[in-house]
């Protein structure tokens, strides 16, 4: 995979993987703005409206036509939540018109022209988006964020962040807040999505078997040619927080506890989070991990247990579904975990395993169109150009000193439990 990138104009960069693996093309647009209390519902909102038409195509009745039309191409599109930026997504993926027969239509170009269609030319009525679909749409966004509790491992993470990170950017729902809907209208809603298109950071990514010369299309363009340069308002450095919350316990109407342990890790520069991936797959990022065999199968205290490194906010999240009863024993023999890492308790066979572990995860990211881009976008908001070869590199001169170093900046900020009424 040979990664392009240009600057199309100023906030606006066009991404290039170059593959032969596929026999289809996914175009992306992302749009990456900073997190914020008083714009993260409408953001979310704006990623769903304008998948209900454009001013050419007005239903997604009209752009599902369209689609069918280029070959059975796909659309999706979603919103997430990346450190302290949100980022609405939309995606189209069509075949390559290498194995399509002979035809005017340039499919990869038509498909270019519709997704920047979807995301730049809404359907508009009057002043403001369409009201029909603004109001469905608000609908939908308030069974979705009242939805979150559904998935009680999720919420109980989701929960542990908006306590840790409470006031700031990181603590937001991605989805926004239902308080927040009934003051969305399709006129201010309209006025946030224009100010979100001239200020967000923009990126385009084509992932296929193209040619540089698609760079040309896509400065030609009429819907990118009409966007304006910026400063994008995005976050480029991401707020940590080592305050120390101590113990949160939730109750709930919930047969399994949920536990959630919150650790900053304390990162000193950026090449000791490489360190940190490796140190979390020991601690718990795989089935062989500390966590996962002396926690869940020899001591049988949880049906669940695992670790995440957060690399934007340099956090780990330890999560376990528990018996309401064994919560102190959990959280103790988890501790116990932790300082083994310190001391250096574990094997050069552990270390070795993590690494190679990590190095097969790193080369099935080329496997996927989308997780090629998701990783050289991960690049490219930490500004941290490093192709899939030196990542492995950096993995593999991953030092066991390295990681007792690391394991004794660990600290534990916040303990989370999500447990019954009793």
């Amino acid at each position: 995979m040979e990664y392009i990138e240009n600057d199309i104009k100023k906030g606006i960069k066009l991404h290039i993987l170059k593959t032969d693996k596929f026999k289809t093309n996914l175009i992306a647009v992302f749009l990456t703005t900073a997190l914020q209390r008083e714009t993260v519902t409408k953001n979310a909102l704006i990623s769903a409206v304008l998948r209900r038409g454009t001013n050419t195509m007005k239903t997604q009745e009209e752009i599902s036509k369209k689609l069918e039309e280029l070959y059975g191409a796909s659309f999706d599109c979603g919103v997430d939540k990346t450190g302290d930026n949100q980022v609405l997504k939309f995606y189209i993926e069509s075949v390559n018109d290498q194995f399509l027969p002979q035809q005017e239509e340039n499919m990869l170009k038509s498909s270019i022209n519709n997704l920047f269609e979807i995301v730049f030319n809404p359907l508009m009525e009057n002043k403001g988006f369409k009201k029909e679909y603004v109001e469905q749409e608000k609908q939908n966004m308030k069974q979705r964020i009242e939805g979150k509790i559904d998935n009680k491992a999720r919420y109980a993470l989701d929960r542990c962040i908006e306590e840790w990170y409470k006031d700031k950017a990181f603590g937001l729902y991605k989805f926004g807040y239902t308080e927040d809907l009934e003051k969305i209208d399709e006129e201010n809603l309209y006025e946030q999505y224009k100010t979100l298109i001239d200020t967000c950071k923009i990126d385009i990514w084509i992932s296929g078997d193209v040619q540089q010369e698609i760079k040309k299309s896509v400065e030609e363009n009429q819907y990118i040619e009409n966007l304006g340069e910026r400063e994008p308002k995005y976050q480029t450095q991401n707020e940590k927080n080592n305050c120390k919350i101590g113990e949160i316990i939730e109750k709930m109407d919930v047969t399994q506890g949920k536990l959630v342990m919150g650790l900053s890790v304390n990162s000193e520069n950026e090449e000791e989070k490489y360190v940190a991936l490796v140190y979390n797959h020991i601690l718990g990022g795989s089935a062989n991990s500390k966590i996962f065999q002396n926690v869940r199968e020899k001591a049988n205290l949880a049906y669940a247990a695992s670790s995440s490194y957060f690399r934007y906010k340099d956090n780990i999240f330890i999560s376990c579904g528990i018996e309401i009863s064994n919560y102190e024993k959990a959280v103790e023999l988890i501790k116990m975990q932790i300082e083994d890492m310190k001391k250096a308790n574990f094997t050069k066979e552990e270390l070795e395993n993590a690494k190679k572990s990590i190095i097969a995860m790193i080369h099935t990211i080329d496997d996927e169109q989308d997780t090629g881009i998701t990783y050289y976008f991960g690049q490219e908001l930490s500004n941290n150009k490093n192709s899939l070869e030196d990542y492995v590199k950096k993995i593999e001169n991953v030092k066991k000193e390295d990681i007792v170093k690391l394991a004794n900046q660990v600290q534990i900020n916040i303990i989370y439990f999500l447990k019954n009424e009793s």
